[in-house]
């Protein structure tokens, strides 16, 4: 196989059975979206926003890219405008993973990185985000910097509309009885369940989110604080649609650190926190029943464990 750039690596990713994790009578179907270049599923917007934006004239040649980032859509972001040619500032809070830093370094971007608000290493909250964005479009301003936004820019939702949601219809087709997604920017759970309900409308849609910061279920917030980087953040993104959701689903931290230890050790799958959110909702959601005979329930392996401590 001859690839022309990196690019090409973004994407039509393979999507494993969980055959060890899977209740009895039922397989989860993870995307292994830790296989693009940057390690995580934000690498498909990184490339439809930046792609369009070119393409419209809004992005100039050599251009800096500016974005507030948890590292996800930073490490994305570095892969596009390395291939591309664009410099890329990555600001992030203080709060997120050093691991994340250093992949965002060494993919040659800059990173400006934020004192938190009310959060603590590792643990970073909706304050925190704020504070960053707002450092972020400082930055834009002051460099003639072309700025992302992926909380707002319709590429998050509409790369995974696209892609994402098309990829997992066409290897599961009828057979998919749902599909689970914890909820960040809400590009992902948008785009894909928009496409997949398109298709079939008896389709469950399940959002998830961290124990405790379950605001889009409509509870108050109790624990800004808590392990899944890139998600939850005690307000409602700009993207949201409720529309689109059949269930919503919680999961706590000690949940998420076992269901980690359980995708490596029985897996063989190094995956991320809110991969491990993924897995274990789709577990709960089996076990509430209601999705038929032999349910078959797609979710995402979002990003690669490496950058995490």
């Amino acid at each position: 196989m001859k690839l022309s750039s990196s690019l090409a690596l973004i994407g039509r990713t393979p999507l494993l059975a969980l055959h060890r994790l899977s209740p009895p009578g039922s397989t989860i179907w993870a995307k292994a979206e830790f296989q693009n270049p940057g390690g995580s599923i934000k690498d498909r917007p990184a490339r439809y926003i930046l792609e369009h934006a070119r393409a419209s004239g809004s992005l100039s040649p050599r251009q800096p890219v500016v974005e507030m980032t948890s590292g996800n859509m930073g490490a994305g972001l570095a892969v596009v405008c390395a291939t591309l040619g664009h410099p890329f500032i990555a600001v992030m809070s203080c709060g997120n993973s050093p691991e994340r830093v250093r992949m965002l370094e060494a993919l040659g971007a800059e990173v400006i990185l934020v004192d938190q608000v009310d959060g603590r290493p590792g643990k970073v909250t909706g304050a925190d985000i704020a504070a960053a964005t707002l450092q972020a479009k400082r930055v834009a301003a002051d460099r003639d910097g072309f700025y992302v936004d992926q909380f707002n820019n319709d590429g998050s939702t509409a790369a995974h509309e696209l892609s994402t949601g098309p990829e997992i219809h066409a290897d599961l087709g009828e057979e998919l009885s749902a599909f689970v997604a914890i909820v960040g920017s809400a590009g992902t759970f948008v785009g894909v369940s928009r496409y997949l309900k398109r298709q079939r409308g008896g389709i469950v849609c399940a959002a998830v989110e961290p124990a405790g910061a379950e605001v889009l279920a409509g509870q108050p917030l109790h624990k800004p604080q808590h392990l899944i980087q890139g998600t939850g953040y005690g307000t409602r993104p700009p993207h949201w649609d409720p529309r689109l959701v059949d269930a919503y689903l919680a999961v706590t931290d000690e949940e998420v650190i076992d269901y980690k230890r359980r995708l490596a050790h029985q897996e063989g799958l190094h995956v991320g926190y809110s991969s491990a959110a993924n897995v274990c909702a789709c577990v709960k959601l089996i076990q509430r029943g209601g999705l038929g005979d032999a349910p078959q329930v797609a979710t995402l392996l979002c990003d690669t464990g490496l950058k995490y401590a």
